[in-house]
C-alpha cells in the first residue's frame, strides 16, 4: 500500500474502517427520510414562474395591496347536452353549486342567472349553442399561494353537482400542473428502478455488483427529498423542483456508483486486498467523481442568477441533491464495498458478451476498434460529427418563444379543457386582460384621456378604468388571444410606452402577457452573469483536473457546439411538433425559455462530467507513458463503455420524466436525455479523442508559473501507485510540456 497517500485515499480507508458504523448511521437516515422527507410534497409551493421583482409582479402586487385582488382566479363551466341553460333543471342545479361555495374563499362571482347583470353581459356567460354556462370566479386570498390552497376547497364544492364540470383559469391550470407533477415522478421512479435494475444487472454481469449503484440511487431519493424538505424550511421551493431534482439525482448517483464499482472490480481483479482496492478506488475514481460533482453542483448555481423562483429552487435543490449524491458516493458506497469484497462477482449471469470488468485488451473489441479508426483518421471524424452537430443545431434559428398555460396540459386535462372552453364555446368570453395600476393622483379628466389613448392602440378590444383608491387607479386593457401572440406582446409594449396620464407618478402594467415578457427580459438579463460564472469556474476546475490550459478551452467550446446541437433538436421536435406523434401532445408552437434555460445550464453540467471521467484516464495514461496518441486511444477504450452505460442509465430516467402528461416536463425530460446522449456518443466518443489526437503534446501545454498550482492540487488517476521506473519518464515529459512554450 502506498505510504503518500492522499485525502481521497484517507478517506477510502476512513470508510473501510468505518464501514459497520457508516453503514448503521445510513440505516437510520433511511428510516428518517422515510418519516419525515417524504413530507416535502406538502411543503413546497405551486407557483414560480413569474420574477417577483418585474414591473408586472410589482403592478399586482400594488393594486392588491392598495386595492384588493380582482382578478379572475377559476373559471367553473357547466354543461349538459340534454338541457340548455334556461331549463329550469339547468338552472336550478347551477344555482345550487354556485350558492354553496364558502364565502370565506370566494370574494367575487358571475351568475348569468344574476338579476343585476346587463344583458350584454348575462349574453357572455352562455354558451352559443345555449347548453353550457361559465362562472368567473375570484378568491379571496390576499397571496397567490393562499388561492391556491382556497382551490381544492372551491373545486370540491363546484364539482359536486350533477352537471358536466370542467374548471379552468389560472389557479386550476397552475393546480393541476403542480398535482400531475407530484403524481407522475412517484410513477416515474416506480417505473425506472426496476428497469434500471435490469440494466445494471447486464452491464456488470451480475446481480450483486447491478444492486450496489441501484443502492445508491434508492438512498439518493430518500435524501433528496429530505435536503429539499429541509430546504423549505429557509426558502421557497417549487414542486416542479421535486421532479428535476430528485431524478437527476437518482441518474447521477447511479452513474457515480457505475464508475466507483467498475473501478473497485478493476482493483481487485488486480489482486489488491480489499482495503487497499477501496482506498484505492475513492483516490481514483473517487476523486473524478468527486470533481465531477462539483461540475454539476456549478451547473446548478447558474440557476441562482435567474428571479424565477422555480429556476432558482432547481437551483438550490440540485446543489443540495448533489452534494448529498457525493456523500452517499464517496462514504456510503466505498462501507458498502467493503462489507460485500469480492462477493461483488457473485451471481454472475452467463451471458455471451463482455461486460464492464475494468479488464481492458488494447487490441480488442468495440472501443478499440473505434479508437484505432478515429486515431487514424482524426480530421474526418472531427469534420463528420461536427457537421452532423451544426446540422442539428440549425433547429435553434426557428426559436419562438412563449410562456407555460394550459396548452401544456394533456388534451384531457379537466383545466385546460375548462379553459379553452372560452374560445370554443364562449367566443365573447375568451379575453385577456393587462391591468395597469397608475400610481400618483391625476385628476378625472387625466385618467379618462390615460383610457382614451389606451383604448386606441391596435389590439385593444376595450379599456376602461375599473377601481380607484387614494393615489392609485386601476386601469384595465383588455386583448383577445394567447398571451404569447406577437400582436399580444407588441401591445404591452405599446401600454407601456404610452405616457401616463399628468399627475401620475408612474403606470406599471401587469397581468399575464405582460409577466411573460417580464420573465423573457429576466432571462436575456441575467443569461450573460450565468453564463460567464458558469464558463469561468469550469474553465478554472478542468485546469485543476487536467494541468493544461488548451483541454479546459476545448471542453467548454465542444460542449457549447454539443448543446447547440441538442437544443436545436428540441425545438425542432417541441416546438415544430416532430415528436408529437411519438410522445403524445400537442405542438404549441412556441417554446418557454425557462426550459430551453434549464436544458443549458444542467446538459453542460453533465457534459463537463462526462469530460472529467474520459480525460482524467487519458491524463492518468499520459502520465505514465508520455504517449499522447496511446494514451487516448487507451483512454477512450478504459471508460467509453462506461460513460455510454452511465449515460444510458441516465438517459432512461430522464426519459422516464419524458413519459410525464406535462408537456414542460417532456421537454425536459428528454431533451436533457438527447442532451446525454449525444455528448456521451458523438462528442465524448469520437470529436473528443479525434480533436486530442490532432492537437498532440499540445493538449498538455501549461506554462511554467501555473505548473506549481496544479501540483498541489491535481486530480489525476493513478498517481501515487505506479512503479518507480516510470516516474523519471513522466517527470520529463511534464518538464517539456510545462516549461512555457
Amino acid at each position: 500500500m502506498s505510504t503518500n497517500t492522499g485525502f481521497f485515499g484517507r478517506l477510502g480507508l476512513g470508510a473501510h474502517r468505518g464501514r459497520r458504523w457508516i453503514l448503521a448511521l445510513t440505516v437510520l437516515f433511511t428510516v428518517f427520510s422515510l418519516v419525515w422527507g417524504l413530507g416535502v410534497f406538502k411543503d413546497v409551493g405551486q407557483s414560480g414562474f413569474e420574477d417577483p421583482g418585474s414591473e408586472s409582479s410589482r403592478a399586482m402586487d400594488v393594486l392588491q395591496e392598495e386595492l384588493g385582488h380582482t382578478d379572475i382566479d377559476v373559471i367553473a363551466v357547466f354543461r349538459s347536452d340534454e338541457m340548455k341553460v334556461d331549463n329550469p333543471t339547468f338552472a336550478q342545479a347551477v344555482r345550487r353549486v354556485v350558492d354553496a361555495l364558502p364565502e370565506d374563499s370566494v370574494a367575487d362571482r358571475d351568475l348569468y342567472l344574476d338579476e343585476d347583470l346587463e344583458e350584454i353581459e348575462r349574453g357572455i356567460l352562455v354558451s352559443e349553442d345555449m347548453h353550457a354556462t361559465y362562472v368567473p370566479i375570484t378568491l379571496s386570498g390576499r397571496t397567490h399561494d393562499e388561492r391556491l390552497e382556497q382551490f381544492d376547497e372551491v373545486a370540491e364544492v363546484l364539482e359536486s353537482g350533477p352537471l358536466e364540470t370542467h374548471l379552468g383559469g389560472s389557479i386550476a391550470v397552475e393546480h393541476e400542473l403542480s398535482e400531475t407533477a407530484e403524481s407522475d415522478i412517484v410513477r416515474a421512479e416506480l417505473v425506472t428502478l426496476p428497469l434500471l435494475l435490469f440494466l445494471l444487472v447486464l452491464i456488470f454481469g451480475g446481480l450483486v455488483a447491478g444492486l450496489i449503484p441501484l443502492a445508491v440511487g434508492g438512498l439518493a431519493i430518500l435524501g433528496s427529498l429530505t435536503v429539499l424538505r429541509l430546504l423549505t424550511q429557509v426558502t421557497e421551493v417549487s414542486v416542479f423542483a421535486i421532479n428535476v431534482a430528485t431524478l437527476l439525482g437518482l441518474g447521477l448517483a447511479i452513474d457515480y456508483g457505475l464508475f466507483m464499482v467498475s473501478r473497485f472490480r478493476e482493483e481487485l481483479n488486480k489482486g489488491r486486498a480489499i482495503a487497499d482496492a477501496v482506498r484505492r478506488t475513492v483516490d481514483t475514481a473517487g476523486r473524478t467523481v468527486a470533481f465531477s460533482g462539483i461540475t454539476v453542483g456549478i451547473a446548478f448555481a447558474g440557476l441562482l442568477f435567474f428571479p424565477q423562483p422555480i429556476l432558482k429552487s432547481i437551483g438550490w435543490g440540485g446543489i443540495a441533491v448533489v452534494v448529498f449524491d457525493l456523500i452517499a458516493a464517496l462514504v456510503f458506497l466505498p462501507a458498502l464495498m467493503s462489507v460485500v469484497g469480492h462477493r461483488i462477482d457473485r451471481f454472475r449471469l452467463p451471458l455471451p458478451r463482455r461486460t464492464v470488468t475494468g479488464i481492458v485488451d488494447e487490441n480488442a473489441g468495440a472501443w478499440a476498434r473505434l479508437a484505432r479508426a478515429v486515431m487514424r483518421g482524426p480530421a474526418v471524424s472531427l469534420v463528420a460529427v461536427a457537421c452532423v452537430l451544426v446540422a442539428f443545431g440549425a433547429g435553434l434559428t426557428a426559436t419562438n418563444l412563449g410562456s407555460t398555460d394550459q396548452r401544456y396540459l394533456p388534451v384531457d386535462a379537466p383545466a385546460r379543457i375548462g379553459t379553452e372552453a372560452l374560445g370554443e364555446d364562449f367566443p365573447a368570453g375568451e379575453v385577456g386582460r393587462l391591468h395597469v395600476a397608475v400610481v400618483g393622483d391625476p385628476d378625472e379628466a387625466a385618467l379618462e384621456e390615460y383610457v382614451e389613448r389606451l383604448d386606441a392602440l391596435p389590439g385593444t378590444v376595450r379599456s376602461g378604468l375599473e377601481r380607484t383608491g387614494e393615489d392609485i387607479a386601476h386601469v384595465e386593457v383588455v386583448y383577445q388571444g394567447a398571451t404569447d401572440d406577437p400582436e399580444v406582446q407588441e401591445l404591452v409594449r405599446d401600454v407601456r410606452a404610452e405616457p401616463g396620464p399628468e399627475g401620475a407618478e408612474e403606470t406599471l402594467v401587469g397581468g399575464v402577457a405582460a409577466m411573460q415578457w417580464d420573465n423573457l427580459d429576466a432571462i436575456v438579463d441575467n443569461a450573460p452573469k450565468t453564463v460567464a460564472f458558469i464558463v469561468g469556474s469550469t474553465l478554472a476546475l478542468l485546469f485543476l483536473a487536467f494541468g493544461s490550459l488548451v483541454l479546459p478551452i476545448k471542453a467548454v467550446l465542444m460542449g457549447a457546439l454539443s448543446l447547440s446541437a441538442s437544443l436545436g433538436v428540441v425545438v425542432w421536435g417541441f416546438q415544430e411538433g416532430h415528436f408529437s406523434a411519438l410522445l403524445g401532445f400537442e405542438a404549441v408552437g412556441t417554446i418557454d425559455p425557462t426550459y430551453l434555460v434549464l436544458i443549458t445550464i444542467v446538459s453542460f453540467g453533465l457534459a463537463m462530467d462526462y469530460e472529467l471521467f474520459l480525460l482524467s484516464r487519458v491524463r492518468e495514461e499520459y502520465l505514465r507513458s508520455g504517449d499522447n496518441t496511446r494514451s487516448v486511444a487507451l483512454g477512450l477504450q478504459r471508460t467509453g463503455r462506461i460513460i455510454t452505460s452511465a449515460a444510458l442509465l441516465l438517459g432512461v430516467v430522464l426519459l422516464a420524466m419524458g413519459t410525464s402528461g406535462l408537456l414542460f416536463l417532456k421537454i425536459i425530460g428528454v431533451g436533457l436525455a438527447i442532451a446525454v446522449l449525444v455528448d456521451a456518443t458523438l462528442v465524448r466518443a469520437v470529436m473528443v479523442p479525434a480533436t486530442m489526437r490532432l492537437l498532440g503534446d499540445w493538449n498538455w501545454w501549461l506554462p511554467r508559473p501555473l505548473r506549481w498550482l496544479h501540483d498541489r492540487i491535481g486530480i489525476s488517476e493513478g498517481g501515487d501507485d505506479e512503479p518507480s521506473d516510470a516516474l523519471p519518464e513522466r517527470e520529463r515529459e511534464r518538464e517539456r510540456m510545462t516549461s512555457g512554450v
